[in-house]
């Protein structure tokens, strides 16, 4: 098991109070494999440097999460697909 932090920006159209029991089916991925997760933080509605899918803004949520590889890359694999998930960034931060 590793320790990973993924970035995900949500489509602004979705209501800022369903954000994360939205996130809730794709990061049910995680707990089926017997992984954890370890944190959810809701950022907001914030700009955006540039647009993405024509949107100026989006909701930013970051997840820190234990799991294994493949896990890790289904996860990411499942957000890529959903037509609500602008944009995605996983990680393996480093040992402090």
């Amino acid at each position: 098991m590793r320790q990973y932090e993924i970035m995900i920006i949500v489509d602004p159209e979705v209501d800022d109070r369903q954000v994360a029991t939205s996130l809730e089916r794709f990061l049910a991925v995680i707990t089926n494999d017997k992984g954890t997760i370890d944190n959810v933080d809701v950022w907001g509605r914030r700009r955006l440097a540039y647009e993405i899918k024509k949107r100026p803004e989006g909701v930013y949520v970051v997840v820190t999460f234990t799991a294994t590889p493949a896990t890790a890359k289904e996860l990411d694999r499942q957000l890529g697909l959903s037509e609500q998930i602008l944009r995605t960034k996983l990680i393996r931060p480093e040992a402090a």
